[in-house]
Order: structure tokens, then sequence, then C-alpha cells
């Protein structure tokens, strides 16, 4: 298996694949899988004494803040400290929503450190999104900061509230001051083994026909994220790392903090938001050699403009691509203009990175394709009946339980899992795969909407619309976007007596924005008689986006005939 080196030396896939050793894999870990691990050891103890630098982190007006391992293995204590003395125990469930700073990696790991599990949420969710992940997860305890406090109001059987707050902001009843805890209780805390099974991480996925669904992460996972870190981002002794993906989201938290950290290598935690212009100045600033995002962000550094990226080129090593597929020109212009080679990565909440284009390893890499399994994985494309599809013939791809180590999901929190049937998880994304052994992604099954790199299901944005006195029925889509790949388009079915006006569009946006997540609202709203149905009454989206598809290819022809 790869080995964390300066300098480090590609292998060939083929070499690795073959040759992968689950035992090897697992023996990289501190800890024993059968007889005791704790995440935050994992991620911080393990690497206490070696002087290493863990964390930095940028604020939005661009003061700079280092924090070594040991400082944040007292920071972990002090916060595992103040989580027992507020009830909190093995196996409790800690929610963190806060933006990327020091406060949120001291959450994580203290919540870790006592064998609790932690729970991300989103920073632009709404209160509706809020209470169903938190009443899904019982959470004990929820770490926020004075922005998103107010949220919590509307939340039903709220947990206790941990605050991080400027000295100048009030502290409201029934809050902690987060800061002034940790300051106060003691930087000692004896981590809290467990074993393989046992939860560290409770996700939250979007489906399209229900609630979001939790997904369990056991600590066995910690192998996988290792290995994606080794072999599809190669990460370096020398390199500086920044993944720019929200950790409220499994890509950050799986591999812009969980990865990085258990290779002892420092993260780079910006809390300002994404724009170019910043981008392109941390990059400079910090000496970024390995870079990872998605592609809308890619598409905003493209969109600056050639002259913007001048000064930049040549500093990357590597940039690393994940969450939607990466339109070719994104790579014709980052060898262009950036002189870095960037790689597409496909994985799922439910999965971790499961096929890449491993910027570790030598393999041929094909502009559309999502590359190989990463060792440790075997993939199939299956048909509707489960049998698995010679190459070039489309179907659904599937991980190979039996035959994947490095698997870890087993089905979703307190639900029966249909995608797991036959020893097979089926992902629901339809793909081809080649001659080769290589993956090309062709689209979604079901109605998962990707827009600037979040997935977004329909039905969390239908069920707040209609919470709506002015909606009866809502459906909603994704369509093309040149930025974003998709944005949310939303069709209303009104009550009666109300008249469909741009300002009651707006309106109902807000309040999506308001009360589900900034990322989700719908973009677009047209408002029908009725909606597309089957005889059962399930709404037929594909027929709204048949049309939407049909719509844009004669706009276009009209475009073209002109």
């Amino acid at each position: 298996m790869l080995q964390l080196n300066e300098g480090a030396t590609k292998s060939s896939y083929a070499v690795e694949k073959s040759a992968f050793q689950l035992k090897e894999a697992v023996g990289l870990l501190a800890g024993d899988l059968e007889n005791g691990i704790n995440a935050c050891v994992e991620c911080c103890d393990r690497h206490v004494g070696s002087g290493k630098l863990a964390l930095r982190c940028l604020s939005a007006d661009g003061a700079l803040r280092e924090y070594t391992f040991e400082h944040l293995r007292d920071m972990s204590a002090r916060a595992a400290n103040f989580f027992v003395s507020q009830g909190v125990r093995q196996g409790d469930v800690v929610a963190g929503m806060l933006p990327r700073a020091v406060e949120l990696v001291a959450a994580i790991l203290g919540a870790w450190r006592l064998g609790a599990v932690y729970q991300p949420l989103f920073t632009a969710f709404g209160p509706k999104a809020i209470e169903h992940r938190l009443k899904m997860s019982n959470a004990r305890l929820v770490v926020t900061n004075t922005v998103n406090e107010s949220k919590f109001a509307e939340v039903s059987d709220r947990p206790m509230l941990a605050v991080v707050r400027n000295a100048n902001e009030p502290l409201n009843d029934g809050t902690i001051d987060f800061c002034e805890a940790l300051a106060a209780s003691s930087p000692d805390f004896e981590p809290v083994m467990g074993k393989g099974d046992d939860l560290f991480m409770m996700m939250s996925t979007s489906g399209t026909t229900g609630l979001p669904k939790g997904v369990p992460v056991p600590m066995r996972a910690l192998v996988s994220f290792s290995a994606y870190m080794r072999y599809a981002i190669d990460l370096r002794e020398d390199d500086v790392f920044w993944n720019i993906a929200d950790p409220g989201w499994a890509y950050g938290l799986y591999y812009a903090v969980t990865g990085p950290l258990m290779l002892g290598c420092a993260t780079v935690l910006y809390e300002g938001s994404f724009t170019a212009e910043s981008t392109y100045r941390i990059i400079d600033r910090l000496g970024v050699t390995s870079l990872a995002g998605s592609p809308t962000a890619y598409r905003l550094l493209i969109a600056a403009g050639d002259e913007a990226a001048a000064g930049t080129k040549g500093r990357l090593r590597v940039v690393s691509s994940a969450g939607e597929p990466l339109n070719p020109e994104i790579l014709r212009w980052f060898e262009t203009h950036l002189a870095a080679p960037i790689y597409d990565h496909y994985g799922q909440t439910e999965t971790g990175m499961v096929v890449n284009n491993h910027h570790g390893l030598v393999h041929d890499v094909r502009a559309g394709s999502a590359g190989f399994a990463m060792p440790g994985y075997r993939v199939a494309v299956l048909d509707d009946d489960g049998r698995e599809l010679s190459p070039n013939k489309p179907g659904v791809l599937a991980v190979d339980i039996a035959n994947s180590p490095l698997m870890w999901f087993r089905g979703y929190f307190q639900q029966e899992t249909p995608a797991i049937a036959g020893g097979f998880y089926r992902t629901g994304d339809t793909v081809e795969a080649e001659p080769d052994g290589s993956i090309s992604f062709i689209g979604r099954e079901d109605d998962l909407i990707t827009s600037s790199g979040y997935r977004i299901g329909p039905f969390d944005v239908e069920s707040a619309l209609i919470e709506h006195a002015a909606v009866i029925e809502a459906a909603v889509i994704g369509v093309p976007d040149p930025e974003r790949t998709e944005i949310v388009k939303a069709f209303i079915v009104l009550a009666k007596g109300v008249e469909g006006t741009p300002v009651l569009a707006e309106e109902l946006a807000q309040h999506v924005k308001r009360r589900l997540s900034a990322h989700a609202y719908p973009r677009l709203v047209d408002f029908v008689g009725e909606l597309p149905k089957t005889p059962s009454g399930k709404i037929q989206r594909f027929l709204l986006r048949k049309a939407e598809v049909e719509k844009l290819n004669a706009a276009q022809k009209q475009d073209h005939s002109a």
C-alpha cells in the first residue's frame, strides 16, 4: 500500500489493485478494529510529539491562525470533558453547526475522544432541515454560533445548545458559552476506545420519495478514508492541502477533516465565502500544492478569466474534483492556464469515494471517465434483474460487498435499505463499464438534483413549499445550468383564488431558503394547473424534466436558425 512520504513515486494501478491486502491497510491504523480504536487518536493523538502542524485556519478577514496536533489534543480533551459534564456518553450524538473554524474541529475531535458520534449540520440549513436530522439522530447536544442560533428557536424538542460567540454578543437563556466552557475544562481526557463497528459519524443523505435518511459511519470507515487520501488524492508529506468542501457535508467531513489529519498532514479551513479571487489569494499565500473541490468551484475560477489564473500557474501539483461529473473543458483549461492535472473522483455519502482517477497510481485517464475502482473495492454494472453487464452496456453502478473489503456501509439508520440486495450496494447512478475496466458516468437513476456540488432531494423542497398557505401541490426538478450543473425549478399548483405572480414566486423561494436551506431554494418557479402523476398518484418528475429538455432544445434550435 502507498506510504505517505515526501516525493512519493506512483505505482501502477494494476499492481496496487492485485496486491491490496486489508490486513496491511488496517495495520496503518494506530488502534485495532477488534480490540480498541478511537477516531480522535487516529486523527490527532497518534501525531502528538511530532511537532507537525495540523490546522491552518483563515478567517473571513484573512487572519491566519495555525494549530499543531498538540493544540488539537488539548482542545479535544477540553471539549470531551465539557460534553461529559452535560451528560453526553459514549455512543451519544453531538451535532455541530459551525463555520469552518477551529471550534468546529474541537467539537468533532472532542466528541470522538469520548466515544460519541458526530453529526454535521450545514450552516445554510433552516429549521425544518435541522429538526428532522436532530430527531432522526436523537442528538444530545448541538454546538453552534450566534449567527445560526436563532434557527433553533423553531426546532421542537431541540437538544442543549452550546454557542460560540464574540465577547460583545449576549448569551441567551438556556444556552452555554462553548469557548468559556472549554477554557474552564481540563485538558486531560483519556480517549474512550471502541471497536470497528462502533459509530463515529451520523450523516444524512437526501432521497426523492421521503425525508433524508441517516447514514451511520462506523470506525472501520477510517481505513477507506485513509486509502482515498493515499491513492486518489496522493497526499504527500510536503504537500499543503486544501479541500474547499464544507465539513457540513460528507466530502468535506470525510476528506477535509478526517482524511488529512489521519495521515498527519495539515488541512486548511477558510471561514469566508468562496470566490475566485479569495481562492487564488489563499493558494498563493499558503503555497497550496494539492487542491480538492467541486466542478462548480472550478468553473467559477474559469469564469474569472485567464489573467486571474496567471499568477497561480504552476503552483498546484494536483487538483481533485468530486460531487458531480467533471466537464472535459475544465480539464483542458486547468492544463493550459494552471499547469495542474485535475482528476475526477466519484463517491457518495454512503460509500465515501470508490471510483477515482487516482493521482497516486499510474493508469489511463480519459476525459469524461470517473476512473477505476479504488483498491479495496470491486464495482460492477448491473441490469434491472441484478445481472452483471458486459462493457459498454448502461446499467446501475454497484459495489460488490463481498469483494470490497473497504466497503463499510451496511444500511440506513433504523431503516430498511432496498439498495442493498444480492450482495451488492446499488448507487442509483447509471454508468457504463469500459473494456479497460474504467467507469463512464451517464446520469442519476432517480430524481436527485446536483446543484453547485450539492445533492438536493426534491421531496425536501416540495415539503417546504407545501407548508406555504398559497401552495396546494409542488413538484421540483433540476434543470441544466452552465454554472451550477443544475438549478432547482418548482412547479406549483396554487390554492383556489391565489394568483401566481413574480412577487409570489420570490416569496416562495425565500420561504424555502429560510425553512430548508440557502442552497436548495427554487431559482425558477412555474405556476401550473396540475402535475403529471401515475395512476397511484405519484408525481412523474421525469415528464417535467423531459418537457424542460424539449423546451431547451427548441430554444437552442431557434437561436441557431436565427
